[in-house]
């Protein structure tokens, strides 16, 4: 008994040809002359025998197939099973791709299978050829099918209706659920389906425990059934006898609701279940129309969009979340009675299938998370960066192929470490300004472009802290004047001077180096943490006018550094501090993620617990401001200055715990 497969490089067909393989016989395999290599690397994976695995040389998009006329004389009357498995079984794809495919393509197939005096037709359908009916959809149900506006349910239904107009050969008609990965191994080749939604669940789980108890949609009954079952079910059913002319739905007979597969995948990958479901089904009274045009309202299309990108989910799988059609397969049923073949319980394997997602599929895997492939031949430029955190963030991007700008005010100190860096290989420009003096940040705005054409990255560093507690400072106005003029008007303006050029792109970077001390309100840090606080506020307002032209802003509220700018303080020598090197580590996650904001959990702590008993927080910031007194060099007491400074063991103890805060 010999076979015929078309579509035997996609993943249902890679499995029937391996069950084929278990019976007598040969199979002759349809394949493109430029998926040779393809196929061949299939069949080592799944161990088929290459005697008994035939490549015929074809192309589902031309007459026959493609397939020669010296072939189909060698072929002839030597195929008694021809199964059709090859189309497009993606939402995704355009509707033209997906005619030729699924409709043309099953045209082809037919007239191949007649050419070959094939006994039988076996075609791969799908549930997608009821398209969107409403109800309980049977066996022998075809011209009953509803909502086919879209391209894929269409051309499914369709190429069905090819095959059941077919006069030449006999039929069968198989129509899978949505199918899954195999239910024992988990393997799976493309993200389709529930797939879609594992990014979510992912993210849910690094966002929260799994404990915590999640509001979602219970949605419509969605058919899955897992790629093994479907293959036994074909590969029994072809081969039992006087069931020519009938169709065979391969579902479950107990498919389960949207939401309640999503939280058996919640479970499957330990991310927080949807305790609460809501039936979509409740706002069936909101007159369609209103919802269209809620729908259309443009904060709520980019709101949606933007979800849908970050999750990776195709807008044409949302139709489907409330999918209204049951399917009978009694037919089916009958036709498995005694073989033992039935639809495994999805909680059974679910596990599974998360796992090989997790390990083979998660389009996280396939993102270039390095530092070159964001920063390789773009120009970035770091202020501050002759020292501390600007110069190890300098040191990383140009190892990683940046055209490196440097800026600092001292010109010895800067251009030594432009020297060293160019001595490794790197492309390191420096330049030095005042960034406190306007003018000055003009001039150095102008001689980058001149110099370089753009800017991709800039990275605001340089900053000038002071820490002085308020009774020590009301003649000292001058300490928030400078703090204002160089960590926020300074950053503003080369920021402005910048901006026309990305917008003019579409496409720019800016990185904002601030403090803890923002999220905190660390006493003794006004001037300093007023004047980050001003370019923070500024930064989030222009977030929403900029995003959508391509601009992002990213916001590190840096903890405590090991810098020279702290050293004024002695008492940071014995509280736990960041290196430049690990502060550089966040502004390259920075560069990499461009997220919104970078901040430490205790950052977020303490700007939450503010945000939800600020008097309680209000005690222990001035705790903090008791038990950590003002500096010698911030008392101007030149005496105490010479001396030695040791911190109690309270203090470290609570710089200890407290790690990373300005105290």
């Amino acid at each position: 008994m010999s076979y015929f497969v078309t579509g035997a490089t996609g993943f249902i067909g890679r499995f029937l040809v391996s069950k084929l393989l278990k019976r007598k016989g040969t199979v002759y395999v349809l394949v493109r002359k430029d998926s040779h290599k393809k196929l061949e690397a299939i069949a080592k994976k799944m161990g088929w025998d290459s005697k008994r695995v035939v490549l015929v040389d074809g192309d589902m998009t031309e007459a026959k197939c493609g397939v020669s006329a010296a072939q189909l004389r060698t072929l002839s009357g030597k195929v008694k099973h021809f199964f059709h498995l090859a189309a497009i079984y993606d939402l995704t794809a355009n509707a033209e791709s997906q005619r030729a495919a699924n409709i043309d393509g099953t045209q082809n197939a037919l007239d191949l299978a007649v050419a070959l005096k094939a006994e039988v037709f076996h075609h791969t359908s799908s549930i997608a050829a009821a398209g969107l009916y409403q109800g309980v959809f049977r066996e022998d149900m075809f011209d009953e099918a509803e909502g086919l506006d879209d391209p894929y349910l269409r051309t499914k239904h369709e190429s069905e209706g090819l095959v059941r107009r077919e006069t030449r050969i006999k039929w069968r008609i198989y129509r899978p659920g949505m199918v899954v990965g195999h239910s024992q191994t988990g393997e799976m080749d493309k993200i389709d389906g529930p797939y879609y939604f594992f990014t979510f669940l992912k993210k849910l789980r690094e966002m929260l425990p799994p404990w915590m108890p999640m509001l979602g949609l219970e949605g419509g009954r969605i058919n899955i059934v897992p790629v093994d079952f479907v293959v036994d079910a074909m590969d029994h059913i072809a081969h039992k006898p006087r069931l020519d002319g009938h169709c065979f739905h391969l579902t479950d007979p107990e498919p389960m609701r949207v939401g309640e597969v999503l939280n058996t995948f919640a479970r499957a990958g330990h991310s927080p279940e949807m305790t609460m479901r809501i039936d979509a089904r409740m706002f069936a009274f909101i007159p369609g129309s209103v919802r269209g045009m809620v729908g259309n309202l443009p904060p709520v299309r980019r709101f949606v969009g933007m979800l849908l990108r970050d999750f990776k989910i195709p807008k044409s799988t949302l139709k489907f979340l409330t999918y209204p059609t049951r399917f009978d397969n009694r037919e089916a049923e009958r036709a498995l009675k005694g073989s033992g073949i039935q639809v495994p319980p999805l909680e059974g394997y679910a596990w599974r299938l998360w796992d090989y997602w997790e390990r083979h599929l998660d389009p996280d895997l396939f993102v270039d998370r390095t530092l070159k492939g964001k920063v390789r031949n773009k120009v970035v430029v770091i202020t501050g960066g002759s020292s501390g955190i600007g110069l190890a963030t300098a040191q990383r991007v140009a190892e990683a192929g940046a055209i490196t700008v440097i800026v600092a005010r001292g010109e010895a100190e800067l251009f030594k470490a432009r020297d060293e860096m160019r001595a490794t290989g790197g492309k390191v420009f420096a330049y030095t300004a005042d960034l406190a003096d306007m003018d000055d940040c003009d001039r150095l705005v102008k001689t980058v472009l001149e110099e370089h054409g753009k800017v991709d990255v800039l990275v605001n560093n340089a900053g000038r802290s002071i820490r002085r507690s308020i009774e020590l400072s009301y003649d000292r106005f001058h300490d928030f004047e400078r703090t204002m003029q160089l960590n926020y008007f300074g950053s503003l303006r080369l920021i402005m001077g910048l901006m026309p050029g990305m917008v003019q792109r579409r496409k720019g970077h800016i990185i904002n180096i601030s403090s803890i001390g923002v999220l905190a309100n660390s006493p003794r840090f006004s001037a300093y943490v007023a004047s980050k606080a001003a370019l923070d506020a500024w930064s989030r307002c222009a977030q929403g006018e900029l995003s959508g032209k391509g601009i992002c802003f990213t916001t590190i509220n840096m903890p405590l550094v090991k810098t020279p700018m702290i050293a004024p303080t002695k008492m940071y020598d014995s509280v736990p501090t960041l290196t430049p090197e690990e502060a550089a580590d966040l502004v390259v996650k920075g560069i990499i993620e461009r997220p919104s904001r970078i901040a430490t959990r205790l950052g977020i702590t303490a700007s939450v617990l503010n945000a939800l008993a600020p008097k309680a927080y209000e005690v222990i910031m001035s705790t903090a401001f008791e038990l950590f007194p003002d500096s010698a060099a911030a008392r101007g007491d030149k005496q105490a200055l010479r001396g030695e400074v040791k911190p109690s063991n309270e203090q470290i103890a609570f710089a200890s715990l407290m790690r990373g805060v300005h105290w």
